[in-house]
């Protein structure tokens, strides 16, 4: 009862792709790379899961009702636990260096809005972000790229962000694997950032995103939020950067809901 998705069966081969829904490479029993409970691909229907890197793949599977089968592209030279954004920074490259990419900082938390906890995520880069193909002189515009991406204005921590269609959340074996966007040719959605290692959260939050099937993400510029070791602080820090009007949002389904 395997699902083999187009994406997946163009990367593994058609062979391949036959023997596993023929079940000859059927798992059987599995942990299901999403929720991490058994599975079992004879009783219940099952995606397949492609991580893919610059150099390695993994096959891994997952109910069919937690993600649908998909390929997902993981960049093996990011630093661990690290992740950039496609709006990286570019800086002058008089020495013939490639440029460098701001690196995104990423904190998961719980937010009390409307009289429940919900999962957030806290993005910040390290430093300010330049507009692509620009050499920075026209100051951070992260803020500005976000909201042209289709992120709003959050100037009150207490109302729910508006959904923004076609992103998402992936989480995969417990752990924030990427932010999905939609692909500009149409395809299947692409990572607007992903981690070279997927990122832990708590049991809290998993228990939160599994109640709501959605993710609130929060974004701010450079030195806005910091990094806060509780999660009080970290509202204070939500709080203070809506009223100064630095704050963006958007809420994200989880990937394959």
């Amino acid at each position: 009862m395997l699902d083999v998705s187009q994406d997946v069966r163009a990367e593994i081969g058609d062979d391949e792709a036959d023997r596993l829904l023929v079940g000859d490479n059927a798992p059987g029993s599995y942990d299901c790379t999403s929720c991490r409970t058994p599975g079992d691909s004879d009783q219940e229907r099952t995606s397949t899961v492609l991580f893919v890197g610059d150099e390695t793949a993994v096959l891994a599977f997952a109910h069919a009702t937690c993600i649908p089968s998909q390929v997902v592209r993981v960049a093996e030279d990011q630093l661990q636990g690290a992740v950039r954004s496609i709006t990286g920074s570019e800086q002058n490259n008089t020495e013939g260096l490639m440029p460098e990419q701001a690196v995104l900082g990423i904190t998961s938390g719980l937010v009390l809005i409307e009289d429940d906890l919900r999962p957030a995520l806290v993005v910040e880069p390290t430093g300010p972000v330049a507009r692509p193909g620009t050499d920075g002189s026209g100051g951070d515009e992260f803020l500005q790229l976000l909201l042209e991406q289709g992120f709003r204005p959050a100037p009150d921590m207490n109302r729910l962000p508006e959904v923004l269609p076609g992103w998402s959340v992936l989480l995969a074996v417990g752990r924030l694997h990427a932010v999905l966007q939609p692909s500009a040719g149409g395809g299947n959605p692409v990572a607007w950032w992903q981690a070279h290692q997927p990122l832990q959260v708590t049991e809290g939050w998993r228990a939160a995103v599994n109640k709501s099937q959605q993710v609130l993400v929060f974004a701010a510029p450079a030195g806005t939020i910091g990094q806060q070791p509780r999660e009080d602080l970290l509202r204070d820090a939500l709080e203070k950067a809506a009223v100064n009007g630095v704050l963006v949002a958007a809420a994200m389904p989880l990937a394959g809901t």
